[in-house]
């Protein structure tokens, strides 16, 4: 089979062809480079109709990144795509969907385990770069804390999936980021490699492939 085998090469065409394909233009500089990152990883270069975000997000982003911001993320699926190798020493990633306390924390709040792991994160949350890349709940809840008071992060990656609360969920941050910079796709689609790869394009930039 003819098919190309050098990764430098596929890693140049693939860039050559998200920017020859994607619209672009109405961003700066700075978010279009996130946003071939977040076309790079799920293969729809037409995402970046959908994608809204504040001007800030990646100063904000890459600036608590630079300091060794924690990164919460709604799952591990979202940890284990994040590119170790470009965070800060002292950066710490925290996933508590597995922590023996959610199933607890679930029953006591009425919602679901997604949901609940974002209660454990308030001694982390300030400061904080957030990626979600799943629940829709996770991403509701995180909003209904903040408008209790909790601490801001710096930075809301919010891609949650799914046909039930995702576009809901990130209307929401689009309607009211209570604050806080950020940057979405509106509508149904998502996922974990998304909001892994927004971390990886804050705190790599293009020039890190992590291959």
């Amino acid at each position: 089979m003819i098919y190309e085998r050098e990764p430098s090469k596929i890693y140049e065409l693939s860039f050559q062809t998200v920017r020859s394909e994607a619209r672009l233009d109405r961003f700066s500089p700075a978010i279009a480079e996130l946003v071939v990152r977040l076309i790079h990883a799920c293969g729809m270069t037409d995402i970046a109709d959908d994608i809204v975000c504040t001007s800030d997000c990646v100063e904000a982003g890459r600036t608590a990144l630079a300091a060794g911001a924690t990164i919460l993320c709604d799952v591990e699926m979202v940890a284990s795509g994040i590119i170790r190798r470009g965070l800060a020493s002292q950066a710490s990633i925290i996933t508590t969907i597995g922590h023996p306390e959610t199933p607890q924390i679930a029953q006591r709040i009425g919602n679901t385990r997604s949901a609940a792991a974002v209660e454990l994160w308030r001694d982390h949350l300030g400061g904080s770069v957030v990626a979600i890349g799943n629940a829709p709940t996770a991403l509701f809840h995180l909003l209904e804390l903040l408008d209790e008071g909790w601490p801001k992060p710096a930075v809301i990656l919010a891609f949650p999936v799914g046909f039930i609360g995702a576009a809901e969920s990130k209307a929401e941050v689009v309607a009211n980021s209570r604050g806080v910079p950020f940057i979405t796709l509106n509508g149904r689609r998502g996922g974990s490699a998304m909001a892994s790869a927004a971390v990886n394009a804050l705190s790599l930039g293009l020039a890190g492939d992590g291959r």
